[in-house]
């Protein structure tokens, strides 16, 4: 069994729609990125990478790529499954916690953690905090995220 940590933060930005955990959040504003910036998914994703001695998600999926331009984090999560098994592991499960002011997160934790498990075809679970006012989470200026994930070989690798 392996481990690995994942943090991924984006700003908000106007005239995106917010995907958080693959899972479209009401909010005025989305998250700006090369991709759709849903932190959530890419905070999974190099957890995953790092458990399976992977390059991080940056290396793998390089945001000045135009192949990557406006790609879900749900597209992103799918092909890092794929890469994770393809070097012999299974995930056995992953966690994440979304840190932010705003939106509140627990209307849509369970879509998030059953969205992301269907992909992953292991459990994915998903908590949320605040930062109680400080730094750029606590301004509501953007959304960070981190997570944790655990792989093992996968039978006959």
């Amino acid at each position: 069994m392996r481990v690995g940590n994942g943090v991924d933060a984006h700003r908000f930005g106007p005239g995106r729609p917010l995907m958080l955990g693959t899972v479209r959040v009401e909010h005025p504003e989305g998250l700006v990125g090369h991709s759709d910036g849903d932190v959530v998914a890419h905070a999974i994703c190099d957890a995953l990478l790092a458990a399976a001695g992977g390059p991080d998600i940056g290396s793998l999926f390089p945001p000045g790529d135009p192949a990557w331009e406006g790609v879900s984090g749900a597209r992103l999560l799918t092909l890092t499954h794929e890469h994770v098994t393809d070097r012999g592991f299974r995930v056995v499960n992953a966690h994440a916690v979304v840190i932010c002011e705003e939106p509140r997160i627990g209307p849509y934790r369970e879509s998030m953690g059953r969205s992301m498990s269907d992909i992953l075809g292991a459990p994915v679970t998903v908590h949320a905090t605040t930062m109680e006012g400080m730094g750029f989470t606590g301004r509501r200026e953007g959304i960070a995220c981190q997570a944790v994930a655990l792989v093992e070989t996968a039978e006959g690798a």
